[in-house]
């Protein structure tokens, strides 16, 4: 009976204990759990914590105090011309161009004769010294006057009238490309545009003027926004971008697309892929852009990833830990000698050596995203990352076998520049109209620095064609 009791008493103890461990183990699973998954939160919010415009999309201007300049090291040379430098001196305007001429005799001899003015005979082509000055008022005033007559046959009187061209503005088209001039392409606000006219033209110009001067420019580049908004879309490659924009304060988006020698800008309400479909339009053209989802509607083979992009985002993973640092010091690498090949490319045009290089790092980065896109990796952010590049895999190499495209999307970036500080500067618009129309002027100005042409040159030809009900010249 003690022995059944014992027994008893046994298998009851061991039941405890059993129970008692598998209750700990199944705590213990919990805790190792959670702990992986504070792991990971932690090692995502320190890389958050470390972005910049090094190793993220985001730009200079955002980075922290605590990111260094970036500083090139020093060469070792002095500062200045280097010895052997073949200096460039200030280049001589033809005869053609110059306003005045004066000449300059010598006087006499350094054996002390003096010159008579029958010894002054040129020998040779004379030293010549240019020097170019504005004039004192640059502005000039024309007055119109319209006279009154009475005729002698019915007695009635007749006044002349203005032509259409003259009555349209009291400032001429000149003046009114360069305050639109100052505006855009200086990024300059209204009341130093009126500062500057005053004290540079000798112009009266008021805060009110410069507005209707710039919304009557815009609305006379509606017909060439148009027609760059068709040679886009008819390109055979383009570059896009996207950056934010601002309305009465409320975010807003403003897209832009780049061929070589044209850009057009528009803004819309947001970031959002109906927006990229309708700049667009019907277009067959490779875009060449980021890896924002708005352009996944887009065929992988008419696409193009930004390799700096890229670049950035491998850098983020480098600063990792483990398996996330060795998928980025390879994706760094593969970036360095593709940025090469292209560099060798740009010098030679050798595309079958250029395909060659391409094949050779495909077979290197391919397995790599392959290992670190498995379901065992642990980090889900460069899982991810390597899914991502993976399912977009066409896309990174389509430079290589299209003519016209590049491997970075820099060109667009370049593009949007000058909007970005343009919006920063101004804030954004405050109506819909002005939005439509600081877009039509950035297209414009984007445009004319895109072909090497004078904006101001530009500009005088749209009003003075607008002024006379003449086509608007064309940003071919």
């Amino acid at each position: 009976m003690e022995r059944q009791d014992a027994e008893a008493i046994y298998e009851q103890g061991r039941d405890v204990v059993v129970a008692v461990l598998m209750r700990l183990d199944e705590q213990v699973q919990r805790l190792e759990k959670r702990v992986i998954q504070q792991d990971e939160r932690i090692a995502v919010l320190e890389r958050q914590l470390g972005r910049s415009s090094r190793n993220s999309s985001q730009p200079p201007s955002a980075d922290p105090p605590r990111v260094p300049p970036r500083v090139k090291g020093p060469s070792g040379r002095a500062p200045g011309g280097q010895p052997g430098h073949e200096g460039k001196g200030r280049s001589l305007l033809e005869a053609a161009a110059v306003d005045e001429v004066v000449d300059y005799w010598p006087a006499g001899c350094g054996c002390g004769r003096l010159f008579a003015p029958g010894d002054l005979v040129a020998v040779g082509g004379p030293a010549r010294h240019q020097v170019e000055e504005l004039p004192v008022m640059a502005v000039t005033v024309t007055e119109h006057r319209c006279h009154h007559v009475i005729c002698p046959g019915c007695g009635a009187q007749r006044r002349g009238e203005l032509p259409a061209a003259v009555a349209a503005s009291a400032l001429g088209p000149r003046l009114q490309a360069a305050v639109v001039t100052l505006s855009v392409r200086n990024r300059i606000s209204r009341r130093d545009v009126v500062e500057l006219c005053e004290q540079l033209f000798n112009a009266r110009v008021s805060v009110g003027t410069v507005d209707t001067i710039l919304a009557r420019v815009a609305d006379a580049l509606i017909v060439p926004c148009e027609d760059l908004l068709d040679r886009v879309r008819s390109a055979s490659a383009v570059n896009m971008d996207e950056t934010g924009w601002r309305l009465r304060g409320g975010q807003r988006a403003m897209w832009g697309a780049f061929t070589e020698r044209h850009a057009i800008l528009q803004i819309t309400a947001s970031r959002h892929d109906d927006h990229a479909k309708e700049l667009l339009g019907g277009s067959r053209a490779i875009i060449t852009s980021d890896r924002w989802w708005a352009y996944n509607h887009l065929p992988v083979r008419r696409r193009q990833i930004c390799w700096s992009h890229l670049q950035r985002d491998f850098a983020f993973q480098a600063e990792g830990r483990g398996i996330e640092k060795q998928l980025g010091e390879a994706g760094l690498a593969v970036c360095a000698d593709l940025f090469a090949a292209w560099a060798a490319f740009q010098q030679t045009g050798d595309r079958p050596e250029l395909q060659r290089q391409i094949r050779l790092l495909q077979r290197r980065l391919k397995p790599v995203l392959r290992e670190h896109g498995g379901k065992k990796v642990r980090y889900r952010q460069g899982r991810g990352f390597s899914r991502g590049l993976l399912n977009l895999w066409p896309a990174l190499w389509t430079f290589a076998r299209q003519p016209g495209v590049t491997p970075t999307n820099n060109h667009a970036e370049r593009g949007l520049r000058g909007a970005v500080i343009y919006r920063k500067l101004s804030f954004g618009s405050q109506s819909e109209n002005g939005e439509a129309r600081i877009a039509r002027l950035l297209s414009a100005h984007t445009t004319c620095r895109m072909q090497g042409r004078s904006l101001h040159e530009y500009l005088i030809q749209v009003l003075h064609a607008n002024a006379h009900s003449e086509p608007v010249p064309l940003l071919a």
